[in-house]
C-alpha cells in the first residue's frame, strides 16, 4: 500500500488541472478561511459579551449542545433545506459553509467566554480604579488575559472545520475530500489513502502554525515564558 500511495503522489497528472492536489488544497483552505472568518465574527464578540457581563450563559450551553449533532446528518439536512432555494453553482457550497460555521462556533464561543470569565476580579477592579470604562476593561485587560483560551478555541474550531470539510465532499463540495469520495466510488484505494494523508498533513501543519501564532500573540507574562536575562540587564537592575 505504501508503494501504491507513493506512486499516486508522484504521478504528475495528480498535481495539475482542476482536480490536482494544489487546486483541491486551495479549495479546502478557502472553505476553512471563509468559515473561520464568519465564525470568529459571530462567536468571539458574543463570547466576550457573555464573559464580561455574566449574562446569557445559556447561549454557551446551547452552543455546546450543538457538538452532539452528527456532522454528516446536519450536512444533508441543511443541504436539502437550503440547496433548492439557491439557483446557482453555490447550491452545494452555501449549505456546506452554513454547517461548517455552526460546528465552528461552539469551541470559539466557549473559549472566549471561559477565558474572559476566568479573569481575576482583582484585575478588573484595578482597571476600573485606574479610570477605565467597561469597554476599555474588556479590550485592554480581559481579552489579553483570555487570549490563551481564546486561541485554543480557535485551534479547535479550525481543526473541526478541516475535518468536516472533508466529509462535505459527499454533497459535491470540492476540497481534499474529493479524493476520498471519488476514490470510494471508483474503488481506488491509493487515491483514498492519499486524500486521508493530505487532510491529516493539512491539519497538523495548520495546528502547528496556529500554535506558533499563539506563542507570539500571548503575552509572556500570561503564557509563563521566561525571558533570558543577560549581564547588562542584571547590572542595570542592580543600579
Amino acid at each position: 500500500m505504501i508503494d501504491d500511495l507513493m506512486t499516486w503522489l508522484q504521478d504528475p497528472d495528480h498535481w495539475a488541472g482542476p482536480d490536482g492536489v494544489p487546486a483541491r488544497l486551495g479549495e479546502h483552505l478557502l472553505y476553512t478561511l471563509v468559515t473561520i472568518g464568519i465564525a470568529v465574527a459571530l462567536a468571539v464578540p458574543l463570547g466576550a459579551w457573555v464573559g464580561h457581563t455574566g449574562r446569557g450563559r445559556w447561549l454557551v450551553t446551547g452552543a455546546n449542545a450543538l457538538r452532539a449533532v452528527p456532522s454528516l446528518g446536519l450536512l444533508f439536512a441543511i443541504s436539502m433545506l437550503v440547496g433548492p432555494l439557491i439557483q446557482s453553482n453555490l447550491a452545494f457550497t452555501v449549505p456546506s459553509i452554513i454547517v461548517l460555521v455552526i460546528l465552528a462556533i461552539p469551541p470559539l464561543l466557549s473559549g472566549t467566554y471561559a477565558g474572559i470569565e476566568s479573569v481575576d476580579p482583582a484585575a478588573r477592579d484595578a482597571a476600573r480604579g485606574m479610570g477605565m470604562r467597561g469597554g476599555q476593561v474588556l479590550t485592554r485587560v480581559e481579552i489579553p488575559i483570555a487570549m490563551p483560551l481564546l486561541l485554543s478555541g480557535l485551534r479547535s474550531a479550525t481543526l473541526q472545520v478541516i475535518a468536516t470539510a472533508t466529509i462535505a465532499a459527499s454533497i459535491s463540495l470540492g476540497g481534499l475530500g474529493r479524493y476520498l469520495i471519488d476514490g470510494l466510488a471508483a474503488r481506488d484505494l491509493p487515491q483514498m489513502v492519499a486524500g486521508a494523508v493530505l487532510v491529516a498533513l493539512l491539519a497538523l501543519l495548520t495546528d502547528g502554525l496556529l500554535a506558533l501564532v499563539q506563542r507570539f500573540v500571548v503575552s509572556p507574562g500570561i503564557s509563563g515564558r521566561r525571558t533570558r536575562v543577560g549581564p547588562t540587564d542584571i547590572a542595570t537592575r542592580t543600579a
